[in-house]
């Protein structure tokens, strides 16, 4: 069985002046190298957002600087699909395998605009494109037709999927299924050995920032044909995850836990998290019950 995928949506470390700290960042790749997983940088859980284009490139080099043979893709995604093509082009300097697009953000957008995004960008670099869809956070879906249509198109090479829908993953299974070489990599991490089943190459996810080897070890179980190893893996991923996520705001909960096991990765940019101490006091408490060192066990 070809070696499953799984990527992480590596966190960006920042200092208590909110300044982007590199040494910290390059730190935190070669902890999820070391167990076995790719990068996957500048998405949700890397805090893009708040990144300034100038701050994106850097954190890519960083990256690209350290991963040694694993796999390295960046999502140069902005709104306009003309900045998206100018971050992309960069990124394609740099030394990343691909690039992601994460949905155009604040426009509301037509799925005649969505295949014109991505299809403009595919057409501008040479490395092959990943669309990334997380509606709940951008306010744009692309359907699944539309994917489709961009499947044919010979750059655009799968799909980041963070819409936690099962019937959204059977329709681009079917999609992958029509059109190969094109990849579906689910970003939902309570889904991931459902979308293994369904055939993804593989999971970006966010909770490999916390537990690195649990992500790692759902698909080791999958690729060695240990059903139910596989699932006891999910599961206990999943408990994390329903855990975790009750405290607020899932990729600035992932951060503050990480933040609690290793104090270098740095707060969110304001207003991502405010720190709390009841919410630090349940991490902690969290982190503990689950057997995830912690940095401090003082709290």
């Amino acid at each position: 069985m070809k070696k499953i995928t799984t990527f992480t949506a590596l966190v960006t470390a920042f200092r208590p002046d909110e300044s982007v700290d590199f040494g910290a960042i390059a730190a935190q790749a070669r902890r999820q190298l070391a167990a076995g997983n790719d990068l996957f940088i500048c998405g949700t859980n890397g805090d893009f957002s708040s990144l300034t284009f100038a701050e994106r490139m850097k954190v890519v080099e960083t990256c690209a600087a350290v991963k040694g043979e694993a796999r390295l893709i960046a999502n140069a995604g902005f709104p306009s699909t003309y900045e998206t093509i100018l971050l992309a082009k960069e990124y394609q300097r740099l030394g990343v395998e691909a690039v992601a697009a994460i949905t155009p953000y604040f426009i509301s957008c037509t799925q005649e605009g969505l295949y014109r995004h991505y299809a403009g960008i595919a057409d501008a670099i040479s490395v092959p494109l990943y669309i990334y869809e997380i509606p709940a956070r951008t306010g744009n879906s692309i359907e699944v037709a539309t994917v489709a249509r961009l499947a044919k198109h010979g750059n655009v090479k799968g799909i980041k999927d963070s819409s936690g829908k099962t019937e959204r993953l059977d329709g681009l299974a079917q999609v992958c299924a029509e059109n190969p070489g094109f990849e579906l990599y689910n970003g939902t991490d309570s889904l991931i050995l459902y979308g293994l089943r369904k055939g993804a190459a593989g999971c970006v996810s966010g909770l490999a920032n916390v537990a690195p080897e649990w992500v790692r070890a759902i698909a080791k179980a999958f690729e060695s044909g240990d059903q139910d190893a596989a699932d006891a893996a999910q599961k206990k991923l999943n408990g994390l995850r329903e855990r975790l996520y009750a405290f607020g705001y899932p990729p600035a909960m992932v951060k503050r836990a990480l933040y609690l096991m290793d104090p270098s990765v740095g707060n969110n940019r304001l207003p991502a998290l405010v720190p709390d101490k009841t919410i630090d006091e349940g991490l902690a408490a969290l982190l503990d019950d689950l057997g995830l060192k912690r940095a401090d066990a003082r709290l």
